[in-house]
């Protein structure tokens, strides 16, 4: 397998697409929130970069669901064995390092029920409360889940304490899927350039319509709420909508919280590299061409 990664606004989905292309393989999307049917601009799927090449793991539930780690690690290697079945290179693409480190890795996950006696106990406390109980549980079981790049809001902090204290709980995992070996390509953007991506971007998705997105979302039933866990784009645009910031307020916010995001991304690939991963880091000003020269090198 070919892994792809990179922070938000590197270029890595096109990159992805056009690798496929030119070897034949199969897309393996490692986005936390693309799973999501109708949330398109928000999550930025941009389906049009893949063309004709074969993606999975991207519109495969409903709007309000809470997909989880368990969840897409068992999707994962159904369809990794599924493209590996049929002799293609499967290329996982994205930037939740979560989920890449997960399949790769083999991490032992356990499904997780709800603690509804837990949940009690940790309503009404602070982002940073619940931050800080998530750190010490993490220091007692030595886990590398759960970091700041996916727990950016007081539920999914509580959804993270319910996980780690249910695995220190019931340590003898019920599932076990192996390691995947892989060539991983890290896609490395200068910071400024970063930044510029990202408020051009922004900008771009508000004029395709994310607002409308979202209003529809909330018109169908799906609760504020919910939107608002997915974080980033729902959550400042349902804070808009529902009359809690004004717009300009919320792209200031918005913009910032992505910056802030890209930023958690890159410490999490760093870590992944302190933990034992290679990382191959390609320019991401370089040509297509080049950029696809170099990774088939590394992959021959």
């Amino acid at each position: 397998m070919i892994t792809i990664l990179g922070p938000t606004a590197s270029g890595k989905t096109p990159l992805a697409a056009a690798l496929a292309q030119r070897i034949g393989g199969e897309i393996i999307s490692a986005d936390s929130r693309q799973v999501y049917r109708r949330m398109d601009i928000g999550t930025g799927k941009d389906l049009a970069d893949y063309g004709d090449v074969p993606y999975h793991l991207i519109d495969i539930c409903e709007p309000g669901t809470k997909y989880n780690l368990f969840q897409y690690q068992q999707d994962f290697y159904d369809a990794y064995q599924d493209i590996q079945s049929r002799g293609v290179t499967p290329i996982l693409c994205g930037g939740t390092g979560l989920y890449i480190e997960a399949v790769l890795k083999g991490y032992h996950l356990s499904p997780v029920p709800q603690n509804p006696a837990l949940r009690a106990c940790l309503e009404g406390k602070t982002l940073d409360e619940l931050t800080q109980m998530l750190v010490a549980l993490k220091a007692k079981s030595g886990s590398t889940m759960h970091n700041k790049t996916d727990v950016d809001s007081c539920q999914r902090a509580i959804r993270a304490i319910e996980i780690e204290t249910y695995n220190i709980e019931h340590p003898v995992p019920l599932r076990e899927l192996p390691p995947v070996p892989s060539l991983i390509i890290g896609v490395n953007i200068d910071r400024e350039l970063r930044r510029e991506k990202i408020t051009r971007r922004l900008k771009a998705r508000l004029d395709e319509g994310m607002i409308d997105e979202v209003r529809v979302l909330l018109d169908e039933g799906i609760p504020a709420e919910d939107l608002i866990y997915y974080g980033l784009e729902y959550k400042y645009v349902t804070e808009y909508i529902t009359g809690v910031t004004t717009y300009d307020e919320m792209f200031r916010r918005l913009e910032i919280a992505i910056h802030q995001f890209a930023k958690r991304q890159m410490t999490w690939f760093r870590g992944m590299e302190r933990r034992g991963f290679t990382i191959h880091w390609i320019d991401a000003t370089l040509p297509m061409e080049d950029k696809i020269t170099r990774i088939i090198e590394l992959w021959q």
